[in-house]
């Protein structure tokens, strides 16, 4: 049993608190776990054609395929394309990403241990520009899987291009989060908090815009700055780290270069809004946790993915309005929606330009859903049987029975 042992170095991996680490690993575990009870159910068609003649397809792995994970997550995102692509016969490349390679590592040497055959289960560490770009654009590979941002895809897309290798692309995310009246605030409050601040913001699901509807928002605002004042940030060994550093010196430099952006352009610190500077802290790439009031949607940090402990609120009078201001990014990857009123969460759900929308509770999936975003923050499905179909290519095969 190497759970400790992989949340330990997914901690240490990221930085992340080792609780949050324990999770990932049980969520890789459950992707297992699923994928190799449908590793038996691939299956393909008989389908009825004119005259005398029998015609099937049937669904056979792709060959190879190229994965590249990216830091935020690396064993669980590594793995939700790895699961699916060995269920389905293939070998496996994996690149992990240049900052966290020890958990993929890991996962090589148990892989061995427990008896894969040499070849079935690769690792190659180094720069994304040369080891990852080599990967993708490989002629041998047979199918590609990347997540990370939104322009690396699209530079992974045209390196697979040259020889129209598919590509499944997990991308940005500027994630909207809707509070209702009605909403039973506290739970509401626990869900922004998780999804803006879990990993220190640095999710492409990330709940990183709140839209609070007027008559609640002074007392949610002001609930949510208590709580968020009172986090408690330390290394992710710690078991009392409630939130853990940014992944590096240059993300960190990024993180407050967009705090200090949105302060230039007029927006309001509610809480956080610097880097720690707490002794036990300053040493380390910690930046407090930062909530924004008086937001305009044309400011940066109300535009672009921030990859950090940064949540900018906005406040609604009308459901219109919550819906227009949440669909007005180029991203579409996850949403959130606070209500008692079913008619207004499947009413609203239907008309977020999302591939995934949570109610009353975020974020959230499980390994049988499909995780996809609409827009530029996503291209093809993982998880589900969706993920599968990716590492296959279909045959027909038509039987003269005359």
């Amino acid at each position: 049993d190497k759970f400790e042992e992989l949340a330990r170095i997914e901690s240490l991996n990221v930085g992340k608190p080792l609780r949050e680490a324990k999770g990932d690993v049980a969520y890789v575990y459950k992707l297992f776990e699923y994928y190799a009870g449908l590793a038996d159910k691939i299956q393909g068609d008989t389908i009825p054609v004119p005259g005398n003649r029998l015609d099937y397809t049937v669904r056979e792995p792709v060959g190879v395929t190229g994965h590249i994970a990216p830091w935020n997550y690396p064993l669980v995102l590594a793995c939700r394309g790895i699961a699916p692509a060995l269920a389905a016969g293939n070998t496996v490349v994996l690149k992990p990403a240049s900052l966290t390679p020890l958990s993929a590592l890991k996962l090589a040497e148990i892989a061995a241990t427990v008896g894969f055959p040499p070849g079935v289960f690769n690792v190659v560490t180094g720069p994304g520009s040369s080891a990852g770009s080599a990967l993708a654009g490989h002629p041998d590979v047979d199918s590609m899987t990347f997540t990370g941002s939104t322009e690396t895809g699209k530079q992974i897309m045209q390196l697979a291009a040259r020889h129209v290798t598919p590509v499944t692309l997990e991308l940005g995310g500027k994630n909207p989060q809707i509070v209702f009246p009605d909403a039973k605030l506290d739970k509401a409050l626990k869900g922004v908090l998780f999804g803006a601040f879990q990993n220190s913001g640095q999710m492409c699901w990330a709940g990183s815009r709140v839209f609070v509807h007027d008559s609640v928002r002074d007392d949610f605002l002001r609930k949510l700055a208590e709580n968020v004042q009172k986090m408690k940030l330390g290394p992710g060994t710690k078991e009392e780290t409630q939130m853990g550093p940014v992944v590096s010196r240059p993300q960190e430099a990024s993180v407050l270069g967009y705090i200090e952006a949105g302060q230039k352009e007029g927006a309001t610190v509610l809480v956080g809004g610097k880097k720690a500077d707490a002794a036990e802290l300053r040493e380390g790439n910690f930046v407090l946790p930062t909530v924004f009031g008086g937001v305009d949607p044309g400011m940066r940090i109300a535009r672009e993915e921030i990859f950090g402990p940064v949540l900018c609120a906005f406040d609604f009078t009308d459901v219109d309005e919550a819906i227009a201001q949440a669909n007005a990014t180029e991203y579409g990857l996850m949403a959130g929606v606070w209500t008692q009123n079913l008619q207004t969460a499947f009413r609203v759900a239907s008309r977020l330009e999302a591939g995934m929308v949570n109610i009353n509770e975020y974020p959230i999936t499980f390994p049988q859903t499909p995780f996809s975003g609409f827009k530029q923050s996503a291209l093809g499905a993982e998880q589900g049987i969706d993920a599968v179909h990716f590492y296959t290519r279909v045959k027909t095969v038509n039987v003269g029975l005359e």
